[in-house]
């Protein structure tokens, strides 16, 4: 395995984890890796495919130019919608909100923390009902993010710096592991908001 991608075996979650209804497009049975490009989220005005390592399809974001939110829609491959991802507004700290047109949204909230980046995303599990807080801690220095569930490990994010025309062209990769049955569009956008955080500073 390339030594930028997360060697450890996550656990699979039982029951599913996630807002969306559990299916073939946004959950694996398996660990998942994908992979995505740094800073290309935070121009309003794109668009990208996020992709496993493999090359199989997830899920499409589409960027609204001049948005006074940052709005960014996420939809399935066929181009059904999933949810919009916006800024909120009033937030103390750096914050995000999920709409649904099924009622399947998610809240990512943004906490004060010295060094290391530090937010929370809330939603009610599809599978069992259940309130779920994930915690998501970044540590930049290191290039690298976790998302955990009750201390669970539920997503690894690291970036590569192998590819220096890359880095010179400002365009990095990110490399998440995702654990089995876990929403991988609520990951993507996980990592758009951690982008946009980033970004910020």
């Amino acid at each position: 395995m390339a030594p930028h991608l997360f060697e450890t075996k996550l656990a699979a979650f039982v029951p599913p984890l996630g807002p969306q209804p559990p299916n073939a497009l946004f959950y694996s049975p398996n660990q998942v890796t994908l992979q995505m490009k740094e800073k290309v989220f935070s121009l309003s005005g794109d668009d990208f495919t996020v992709k496993t390592v493999d090359g199989h399809e997830v899920c499409k974001c589409k960027g609204k130019v001049l948005s006074l939110h940052d709005k960014k829609k996420f939809t399935d491959i066929t181009g059904k919608d999933i949810f919009e991802l916006k800024n909120k507004t009033l937030a103390l700290f750096k914050s995000f909100v999920a709409t649904s047109p099924e009622g399947h949204g998610f809240e990512v909230k943004g906490h004060f923390s010295i060094g290391k980046s530090h937010s929370t995303c809330e939603f009610k599990n599809f599978a069992d009902g259940q309130k779920v807080e994930l915690e998501i801690h970044g540590d930049w220095f290191d290039r690298s993010a976790r998302i955990e569930f009750g201390g669970r490990p539920v997503a690894h994010i690291s970036r590569s710096f192998f590819n220096v025309r890359e880095i010179f062209g400002d365009k990095q990769s990110y490399f998440v592991s995702v654990a089995p049955n876990v929403d991988l569009s609520m990951i993507a956008a996980l990592c758009v908001c951690l982008d946009e955080k980033e970004n910020e500073k």
